[in-house]
Parts: structure tokens; C-alpha cells; sequence
């Protein structure tokens, strides 16, 4: 225990030293003047600097650091993505992203692009749209008011593509009924030709064989488990899907607490990724078994 103490406080000394070269970068203001208005010395402030230091200034220091850099005190010791200050923390913690469909998927992207080498974790709506058909896609969003078919559709083929880059890692949780629905043509999808039912499942079938193990896709039972649509960008942000609108989460412990749920999920999982192409096959051949579907 008192190794791992000891771990975490050197990890916390490196990540103060490297954000706080880097506030000073962005400030504009030589050292000698920032350590005027903090109130220290210039030999303290290089010693905050030198990679040899292996101690936190006190929290006064800290306080005063980030009031003169303008930047979150939890930010400079690494307990915070977000690099603004308290006040700015307090409004943009938590963020309502509305907005025209193409700003949303332009954001989207961005967000992805920012997480890149980390960990995806995301809940569906219903079927992943990374691998949905043109011919799903299409009967989706032929009523929907918000998205075209064609926007969907490029969104679909973007998150795909990202899928197979040699450096993503994506995980995916939905309930084993919302397939389990699909394939029967409930809710939703009553109005969806059997056979495009039928070729989604096998494309699924072939992209989860194709990705795994970079995609993993984990099955819960939907009785068990509840969880509206998310995605959760490595330890960058996390995003709650409301339907026209995100609710974004930015700062650390926001993004713990639904990477908990999302692991949650995944601990009450009845068909593990290694399993789900045989769960689809199981479904293709029901569908294409004798009687109404």
C-alpha cells in the first residue's frame, strides 16, 4: 500500500510539472514575472520545473499558480480535463449540445479524433450505427426530422472506418432483447422487410468476425440493466444522448462514474464478444426458419 501511495504521488508531481510548463507556454509571461505574482521565488519556481523535483508546491502555491495562469487548480494536478478555471469548470462540467445535425456530427468527429489511442465505450441507441447497412439506415431515418438518410448513412461509413484504424479500441454494450427485437420485427422496426432484417444480420455477423478483438461488443440482459445511449471518449469527455441533443461531460470524476456504469454492464453481460457472431447466427437461422417473421 504505502508502494502504491508512493507511485500515485510521483505520477501526480509529473503531471503538475507537464501542465504547468505548459500553462506557462500559453501565458506569454516570462518566469521571473510569474513568480513575482505568485509571490514565490524564481529559484522555486524552477525547482517546480526541474524533472528532479519530486514534491507538489503547498496549496496556497497551487491556488495562486492557477489564479495567475488563468487555468483550474484541479486541471494543474491532473484531476480535471477541462484546463479552465472554477467558474468556467462550474458552467461547462456539464454541457447541453443542441444544434443543427451537422454540427453534431462535425462535433462527433472532433470528439472521436481527440480520443484517439484511447478506449470508445459506447451504448447504442438501438443497433450500432458503425455497422448498420445502407438499406437500415435508410428505412430509419426516411421520417426522422432532425437527420437526413444520407447524413446517417456518411456518419455510419466515418464510424466504421475509425473502427478499423490499427490504434482504436472500442467496446459496445447493448441489451441481448433490443437485438432479440430486431431480428423479430417488434417496435420499431415492424414495417422492415425480412430480408433487409436478414442481411443486417449477417453483415453484423461478418464485421464482428472482421474487427474483433479491436471491437467488442457485450450483450446484457435488458431485465437486468438499464442504460440510455452514451459514448464515452477515453478520459477526454463522455457524452448522454437525449434524442435532438448530448449531454456532455467533461470533468474526471464525471467520466469515472460512467465508465462504472458502462463496466457494469459489461460485468452483467450474457453473451460475451467472443460469443456474439454465434448469438447472430443463432437469430439468422430462426429467421430463416419456417412460419411468419
Amino acid at each position: 500500500m504505502i508502494q502504491q501511495i508512493t507511485i500515485d504521488r510521483r505520477d501526480t508531481v509529473r503531471v503538475f510539472r507537464s501542465r504547468l510548463v505548459d500553462a506557462l507556454g500559453r501565458s506569454g509571461l516570462n518566469r521571473s514575472e510569474v513568480a513575482r505574482q505568485i509571490g514565490i521565488d524564481r529559484s522555486t519556481l524552477s525547482q517546480l520545473l526541474s524533472p528532479q523535483n519530486d514534491r507538489l508546491p503547498r496549496a496556497e502555491t497551487v491556488a495562486a499558480i492557477a489564479t495567475v495562469l488563468q487555468v483550474s487548480a484541479d486541471w494543474l494536478l491532473g484531476l480535471s480535463q477541462d484546463v479552465n478555471r472554477l467558474a468556467d469548470i462550474l458552467e461547462q462540467s456539464i454541457q447541453i449540445e443542441p444544434g443543427e445535425p451537422s454540427a453534431a456530427d462535425e462535433r462527433l468527429g472532433r470528439w472521436h479524433a481527440e480520443a484517439a489511442g484511447y478506449k470508445i465505450r459506447y451504448v447504442p441507441t438501438n443497433l450500432p450505427d458503425l455497422i448498420k447497412i445502407p438499406e437500415l439506415i435508410r428505412y430509419e431515418f426516411q421520417h426522422y426530422e432532425a437527420k437526413s438518410s444520407d447524413q446517417a448513412l456518411l456518419e455510419s461509413e466515418d464510424r466504421l472506418a475509425y473502427s478499423r484504424l490499427p490504434e482504436t479500441e472500442i467496446e459496445i454494450c447493448s441489451s441481448v432483447q433490443a437485438i432479440e427485437e430486431f431480428g423479430g420485427g417488434y417496435g420499431i422496426w415492424s414495417d422492415l422487410d425480412i430480408s433487409i432484417r436478414r442481411k443486417q444480420i449477417a453483415e453484423m455477423i461478418d464485421l464482428v468476425d472482421e474487427i474483433y478483438p479491436t471491437l467488442r461488443w457485450f450483450l446484457y440482459d435488458g431485465r437486468a440493466r438499464y442504460s440510455v445511449p452514451l459514448t464515452i471518449f477515453g478520459p477526454q469527455r463522455a457524452a448522454v444522448y437525449m434524442g435532438q441533443m448530448y449531454f456532455v461531460f467533461n470533468t474526471t470524476e464525471h467520466i469515472r462514474v460512467l465508465t462504472r456504469h458502462f463496466d457494469d454492464l459489461i460485468r452483467v453481460a450474457v453473451v460475451q464478444p467472443p460469443d456474439v457472431a454465434d448469438f447472430l447466427r443463432g437469430l439468422l437461422t430462426r429467421l430463416d426458419g419456417p412460419g411468419p417473421h
